[in-house]
């Protein structure tokens, strides 16, 4: 609340004061002791706020500050240049500004990690893939409309474009290619994905209205042109999966309040 005293008039203030100190759940009203609430529309705001305000004051009072210092959500990247001693003390300084507010640190790991380093020593970053990964996507043989499967292929080439720099970007294409080689693509599937450009759509170029219909193989593309004609757009969407047909395997306890 003193933090938001420094950018809002009295008035506001109230406003975020009751926000901040009642929640409802579950048909009750609680307190707030501590923190914001889990689900409130205002709090991703409220943290955000709080933790540049925090980054702000552990920047200015540290005796030895990063090079680079980048967040997003509950993650930072720093980029140290003082020596693994000083590293620590630092680590110790953030962590004796707010009891609540508790930092871990992981050093760069080579080949592990998407940002990595070049052998003139300077860095790079490409896409990251844990070990557990099986490279497995949406299969060409399923039972999906083919806007889908492009859509799947797509996204990986678009990622590999956006987070690659110039001297990884052709490894990571070459490493798609493969990916989708295994899951049953064809080369002229994979050539037109890997050397597509993005289509800028007019606004003269849209359908009036959109249809949602379940894709079964060439009568929904019957019915897609038919409907195309009267000016809808015909959407596919995929199949029931299999455990939409069964039984949960649980069985029931009976139980009549909530709980976790």
């Amino acid at each position: 609340m003193d933090l938001l005293g420094r950018h809002f008039a009295e008035d506001i203030l109230r406003l975020f004061r009751h926000v901040l100190t009642t929640s409802y759940f579950n048909g009750q009203f609680y307190e707030q002791t501590d923190g914001v609430a889990m689900g409130s529309p205002l709090s991703p705001v409220i943290s955000d706020l709080c933790m540049e305000d925090f980054e702000e004051r552990a920047l200015d009072l540290a005796l030895h500050k990063p090079h680079c210092w980048c967040h997003y959500l509950d993650d930072t990247f720093i980029i140290w240049p003082h020596g693994p001693n000083k590293l620590k003390d630092f680590l110790n300084h953030l962590n004796s500004i707010h009891q609540c507010i508790q930092f871990t640190m992981e050093t760069l790991k080579l080949r592990s990690i998407d940002i990595y380093r070049r052998p003139d020593g300077s860095l790079a970053h490409r896409v990251y893939r844990k070990s557990t990964l099986t490279n497995l996507s949406l299969n060409a043989a399923s039972h999906h409309h083919p806007s889908n499967k492009q859509a799947a292929l797509y996204t990986l080439v678009h990622r590999a474009k956006a987070l690659c720099d110039q001297d990884s970007l052709h490894v990571e294409l070459v490493l798609l290619g493969y990916v989708f080689r295994k899951n049953d693509y064809n080369n002229r599937q994979i050539h037109r994905v890997l050397n597509h450009q993005p289509n800028i759509s007019r606004p003269e170029d849209k359908l009036g209205s959109v249809a949602f219909l379940p894709y079964v193989g060439t009568i929904f593309n019957r019915i897609s042109r038919a409907l195309s004609q009267h000016n809808f757009k015909a959407v596919g969407l995929p199949p029931n999966k299999l455990s939409s047909f069964l039984q949960p395997a649980k069985d029931s306890l009976g139980l009549r309040t909530s709980g976790v």
